[in-house]
């Protein structure tokens, strides 16, 4: 899978460019849903800490079947899918060179995933589930017509996860509406590994690129039986622990994962960063999928609280990396610098907070739970309106260089 930063360049002929006040947030894959998912991880969690505070929210049948599943659905379905597809429809364009869903298609899809979220908050059973379970799927779909048109073998294993993900999704709804909540969230369990695994996977090829060319020397080490093993033993611990494999097993296998993705960070010599924040955070990021394990170890042996380690993935490593890298790849591809500003060291400062004191407050005191919880949520929530704000214009506007985007 080849992954390379957004050129800069290319300055796309007269014909091709847009004027700088036009309108253009269905040029490319990732302006809706960057946009659109940061929202949506914003207002999930103020609705979120609203509903633990006991306000009086009208929900449908999902929230009225359990507001903890509509929180854990919204935010690995609603929120990080909404990423994955922006981030792999502005993906395959580059390895590709062919444009993805723009315009129209582009704008239908984003519109389906919108009103799943609607949907899913306030609908009833059977439209919700039949208009969210369809948005993973077209998004695949959109991925595979313009991987076939390319040839593009290398990147087809792409399509299967997508609609893996978007499965699970399926059955989330089926289980949920079949009154077997312990089902539904394995499903939720299931689908926070394979991003966990996506996370692994584009983050070993990209923050070592994205080191060297930050810090010009740096020297890294890479070992091939790390690489060869850290996507299969990501994927079976975190499966062992969805599927409910025996504890004894599932904590072995967190154990073993732990030590490869601690490893892979010591030959990236995370540690020594000192670079640039919009560096520094990628790394941040990826260390608490190590931690993750330890903590799911762990948890599997009797010792902590699962929901600690299920955050440590979901609100550290997958949080910390998307605000990681949609801040990153946004700057590149509207043709603005790779420099992070303040309202970017915000964002990340608040999310990787906030991710922090959910995982750790309750380790440390546990009988403040909910004002761990509460100030998580705020954090959380701060930190993605803080990305809404400060690159809601850019996602909306033309780039800055003139290129197609």
């Amino acid at each position: 899978m080849k992954i390379t930063e957004p050129a800069t360049s290319y300055i796309a002929p007269p014909g091709r460019r847009q004027p700088p006040g036009s309108f253009a947030l269905f040029n490319l894959g990732f302006r809706p849903f960057y946009l659109g998912g940061a929202a949506c991880a914003a207002v999930a969690l103020v609705v979120w800490l609203m509903v633990l505070g006991g306000a009086p929210l009208a929900g449908g049948y999902l929230m009225r079947a359990s507001p903890i599943a509509w929180h854990a659905h919204e935010m690995v379905f609603g929120f990080a899918a909404a990423i994955v597809a922006g981030f792999l429809l502005t993906a395959v364009r580059a390895w590709t060179g062919r444009d993805t869903a723009k315009g129209a298609t582009l704008a239908a899809l984003a519109a389906l995933w919108l009103l799943a979220r609607v949907l899913v908050w306030s609908g009833p059973a059977l439209p919700a589930a039949l208009v969210d379970s369809a948005f993973l799927p077209f998004a695949a779909l959109l991925l595979l017509r313009v991987l076939l048109a390319a040839g593009n073998r290398r990147n087809y294993f792409i399509v299967p996860v997508v609609l893996l993900f978007g499965a699970l999704n399926a059955a989330f709804h089926f289980f949920t509406i079949d009154a077997r909540p312990d089902l539904a969230m394995r499903c939720v369990y299931a689908a926070s590994g394979i991003v966990v695994v996506l996370v692994s996977v584009i983050g070993g090829r990209v923050i070592p690129m994205f080191t060297a060319n930050a810090i010009p020397g740096f020297v890294t080490r890479r070992w091939r039986l790390i690489e060869l093993a850290v996507a299969p033993v990501t994927l079976l611990a975190l499966f062992a622990d969805a599927f409910g494999l025996d504890p004894r097993a599932t904590g072995v296998l967190a154990g073993i994962a732990c030590a490869t993705h601690a490893a892979r960070l010591a030959g990236w010599r995370s540690f020594a960063v000192r670079g640039p924040a919009i560096l520094a955070v990628l790394h941040i990021a990826y260390a608490w999928i190590p931690l993750g394990f330890a903590l799911l170890a762990l948890s599997a042996w009797g010792y902590v609280p699962h929901t600690l380690a299920m955050h440590a993935f979901t609100a550290g490593a997958i949080g910390g990396a998307i605000i990681a890298m949609i801040t990153r790849t946004a700057r590149g591809h509207t043709g603005r610098p790779l420099v992070a500003d303040t309202a970017d060291l915000l964002s990340y400062a608040l999310v990787m907070a906030g991710s922090a004191m959910r995982v750790f407050g309750p380790l440390a005191a546990p009988q403040l739970h909910p004002v761990w919880i509460w100030g998580a949520g705020l954090c959380w929530a701060a930190g993605f309106t803080i990305y809404v704000a400060a690159y809601a214009r850019p996602l909306l506007r033309p780039r800055a260089d003139g290129k197609p985007g």
